[in-house]
């Protein structure tokens, strides 16, 4: 109705504050029902539910912009967000532990708010999120960018297909990385994702050209589809006990979503001086950081009891 720059402004601002709560929010209720027990097997389905939303939203937006124009899609999408509403409303209040989902003592004794910036392995985990989406959030647009530029088709066209194929993928990764982390635990399913990540990078700067795009957003599945289960369980794992299991993905979020913000302005900068090949590169060198740090931070994980192997 108003898409004018200040309400555009404004519903984004909205939609940043409701992107950050939501994470922290849906751990906290997941674990709150199913316990540290059923964690895992519970965030890989709601993980996969989901990305196929996401890919119903994709579908349903293309469709019904197509048909009856832009202002459509926005119709859907408030449908969308309605239907939501209604889905968490119909989980009773009194259905949740909320001991459980703060991670408090059986007693109810928590820990102080500064314990998630006193826990080694949080920060590990924290930095390597951080990393992993400098070297991430970029590549999606790069790799449109690149397409475009190359000349090889039009770009909402290419930009919808890439979003539907790593999220197509997504949704078995998830399933796939929760029975992984009930077997094996979670630092080997963050593992996997960590190294889909590189792969990516360099798939993207040597396979260039539509016939790059299936593999590359595949990669993109695995990595986010494993992530999605691997980083929620693992601040319940390191902070279990603490009461402060919330505090601590909100915090884990916060340096993840700098690493994204910062990766379109490392992406963009290396792609404007060297080309598109050398900024997938560079993006790929530092998810390569990511995995060093990951692989080399199994004994504070052991320490936090943190299961790293079978």
């Amino acid at each position: 109705w108003r898409p004018s720059f200040a309400w555009v402004t404004a519903s984004q601002i909205a939609t940043g504050i409701a992107g950050a709560a939501i994470g922290p929010a849906i751990a906290g209720i997941t674990l709150g029902l199913v316990q540290q027990r059923g964690f895992a097997h519970q965030l890989g389905r709601n993980e996969a539910f989901n990305h196929g939303g996401n890919v119903f939203a994709a579908l349903a937006a293309g469709l019904f912009g197509y048909l009856f124009g832009l202002g459509a899609v926005f119709v859907v999408m408030t449908a969308m967000a309605v239907a939501s509403i209604g889905s968490a409303a119909a989980i009773r209040a009194s259905e949740i532990d909320h001991a459980a989902a703060r991670g408090t003592e059986p007693d109810g004794t928590q820990k102080s708010f500064l314990a998630i910036f006193e826990t080694p392995a949080l920060l590990i985990l924290a930095v390597t999120l951080m990393l992993f989406h400098l070297g991430n959030a970029a590549m999606l647009p790069l790799l449109g960018q690149s397409l475009v530029a190359n000349g090889v088709g039009d770009p909402s066209a290419y930009t919808s297909a890439t979003i539907i194929v790593a999220q197509l993928t997504m949704i078995p990764m998830a399933l796939l990385a929760a029975r992984i982390a009930e077997q094996r635990g979670y630092w080997i399913v963050f593992l996997i994702a960590l190294l889909a990540l590189p792969l990516r990078g360099a798939l993207a700067a040597f396979i260039t050209g539509p016939v790059g795009l299936v593999p590359v957003q595949m990669l993109d599945g695995v990595g986010a589809g494993m992530l999605g289960v691997a980083v929620p369980g693992l601040v319940a794992r390191i902070l279990a006990g603490s009461g402060q299991i919330n505090a601590g993905l909100g915090a884990v979020m916060t340096l993840q979503g700098v690493g994204a913000a910062l990766s379109s302005v490392v992406g963009g900068y290396a792609a404007q001086l060297y080309g598109y090949e050398a900024a997938f590169g560079v993006l790929g060198a530092i998810a390569g950081c990511a995995l060093l740090i990951w692989i080399f931070s199994q004994s504070f994980l052991r320490e936090a009891g943190v299961r790293v192997s079978a």
